[in-house]
């Protein structure tokens, strides 16, 4: 009888642990999934928003005449090699000088297709806005995983590990300085 209970105990214990490592790794796989998507949308509207700017560039150079190339940045971005990061930053910087130009031209305010690319860069934006506080969100969680027990072994058996914010921030190193204006 003694033997029975031994391996009633054995098997309660293994299904336990099972149970427990499927169930910390969906949770790893769900934080995995989310960021993925979060990504994906991410990448889309970046790419959204540079064909925009791009489109405003031209509508600038066919109604400002005696135009001044400034958006010339914008061109070169295409040959740079950046993060998504930096290129949201590159972009919000680029778009902030097309509000400017904007204001100084005002043959610009009556161009229904530069009123539409302008409408259609904001909703991009807040379109971006919520996908980077989604991709922050299940960063957090998927970093809480990986640091955690008893997730954290399951995170290294699979290769998980900690990863950056949306900011490119590293919350764990000894670099102070990691905001940016």
């Amino acid at each position: 009888m003694g033997f029975f209970y031994g391996i009633l105990f054995f098997i309660i214990i293994v299904g336990s642990l099972l149970i427990g490592y499927v169930i910390f790794f969906n949770k790893l796989q769900t934080a995995n999934s989310k960021i993925e998507q979060a990504e994906s949308i991410i990448d889309e509207m970046l790419r959204k928003k540079y064909d925009l700017l791009c489109q405003i560039n031209i509508i600038y150079k066919k109604n400002v005449k005696n135009s001044k190339d400034y958006l010339k940045v914008l061109e070169s971005l295409k040959d740079k090699k950046i993060g998504n990061f930096d290129l949201d930053r590159k972009l919000a910087e680029i778009f902030n000088i097309v509000i400017e130009i904007k204001n100084d031209h005002q043959s610009l305010e009556e161009d229904k297709e530069y009123k539409k690319a302008i409408m259609e860069i904001k909703a991009a934006d807040e379109k971006l806005l919520a996908a980077k506080v989604y991709y922050n969100k299940y960063t957090n969680l998927q970093n809480e995983l990986v640091r955690t027990f008893p997730s954290n072994i399951i995170g290294k058996l699979h290769g998980y590990k900690v990863r950056l914010f949306f900011d490119g921030k590293d919350m764990s190193d000894d670099v102070y300085n990691d905001f940016k204006l």
